[in-house]
């Protein structure tokens, strides 16, 4: 019996250094969280424009466009770990110097971007390098329920908390509101440093140019079919998505008629959807299968985009917004946990730059062709082009067998 009791809690536990892991993730997706909501409404108080607005996250997505390759090929060479660490550094310190250049009066429209930019680039070298990092922190066979739990975490504080936060804060003191996550990324920082051991792949054979690294991995994600369709199906999601919500709080102050904090507010409607399904994501999945899982995933994203186009009704927008970040989150967990099953350690870091710039580098396209769109026919258009381009995905055929068959024939043995 004692025996029995025993291999349950050791199943249960993931380690100390996960659990480190998790307060990492736990402050910088908080500091993430602050930002969603603070600088879109610093730049609505610098312009009334859809287009420079929508500039914020065209610039914070940037760098996934032109920088998700080398990023992986970085975290194929680099110890995973260092590099999450540096990159929470370099955004606490972009944020403390933007704090300073507030605080004297001097934020201007332009810094806005730049800021965006820098904190766009640090992302895509810590967020690369995270999700190579966890198999090595908890192994293969464990990550469901570490990516289950991790999503948990990082939904609480960057939708369910961060935003209310960042929108009060804002009202309050614009130093603070940029100073606080400043902070918040350098005790991540601290985190990921009491985490023991080496994280560095093993490299074996000639030395290889990183030019070399990038084309292998580029060409795995090709010539496998589902990661390739599950990479390019995440694009066309995420510019829907950023094209939504990169005109969101415009739509939110005018026809919706909320103020600052009640903006902020509204961002946390997903995390609600998020953080229920974060704790069903394996239920869910074991009841309906994967593939029917990931329906269910595009058409909560249609329903983020058709429901404002049609009202203003700020709880009918609020439960599309809800019903969205469920879909979020049971697609991360069921296909960034396969990425990671099928692809070999030492490929991992360029197999999810190739994946991300794909899925990812889309979202400064997205923000482009809002700004564009809100210019020149509204900001409703703009929602219903996102719901149309999402439901274009529902052609798309995936099956359980088909997923099924990768795990087994094609999951690294090591």
């Amino acid at each position: 019996m004692t025996v029995e009791r025993s291999d349950t809690i050791r199943r249960a536990s993931l380690g100390a250094g996960y659990r480190w892991l998790l307060a990492a993730a736990g402050n910088a997706n908080l500091a993430d969280g602050i930002l969603k909501a603070a600088l879109p409404l610093l730049a609505v108080r610098l312009t009334d424009s859809p287009a420079l607005v929508a500039g914020v996250a065209f610039a914070a997505g940037l760098p996934w466009l032109l920088a998700a390759l080398h990023a992986g090929a970085l975290a194929d060479r680099l110890d995973r770990r260092r590099t999450m660490l540096l990159a929470n550094l370099a955004r606490a310190l972009v944020l403390a110097a933007f704090a300073g250049t507030i605080a004297v009066g001097l934020d201007r429209i332009w810094l806005l971007y730049a800021v965006a930019l820098g904190l766009g680039l640090a992302e895509t070298l810590h967020d690369t390098s995270a999700q190579s990092f966890l198999p090595q922190l908890v192994g293969r066979d464990r990550l469901a329920q570490a990516n289950g739990r991790l999503y948990g975490v990082e939904i609480t504080a960057n939708q369910f908390v961060g935003p209310p936060l960042g929108a009060f804060v804002l009202a309050a003191s614009a130093v603070v509101a940029v100073a606080v996550p400043g902070a918040l990324f350098a005790v991540a920082a601290l985190a990921l440093g009491r985490i023991r051991g080496a994280f560095r792949p093993e490299r074996t054979g000639a030395a290889t140019s990183l030019a070399a690294d990038v084309r292998e991995g580029v060409r795995m994600l090709w010539d496998h079919r589902l990661l390739r369709t599950f990479a390019w199906m995440v694009g066309v999601m995420n510019l829907a998505g950023t094209a939504t919500f990169a005109v969101l709080v415009l739509y939110a102050r005018g026809p919706m008629g909320l103020t600052e904090g009640q903006y902020g507010i509204l961002l946390t409607a997903s995390a609600i959807g998020s953080l229920l399904a974060s704790l069903v994501t394996e239920r869910i999945e074991a009841a309906i299968g994967r593939a029917w899982s990931l329906r269910l995933c595009v058409l909560s994203g249609v329903l983020a985009g058709a429901v404002p186009a049609l009202t203003a009704d700020r709880w009918l927008v609020g439960a599309s917004m809800v019903v969205f970040g469920a879909g979020v989150v049971l697609w991360n967990v069921v296909v960034v946990s396969f990425r990671q099953r099928v692809t070999p350690d030492r490929l991992l870091g360029r197999v999810n730059a190739a994946f991300r710039l794909l899925a990812w580098g889309t979202m400064p396209l997205g923000a482009a062709l809002a700004g564009l769109l809100g210019e020149l026919i509204g900001i409703r258009a703009v929602f219903a082009c996102s719901a149309g381009l999402v439901a274009l995905l529902l052609l798309v055929r995936i099956s359980d067998r088909d997923l099924d068959e990768a795990d087994v024939i094609e999951a690294p043995l090591s």
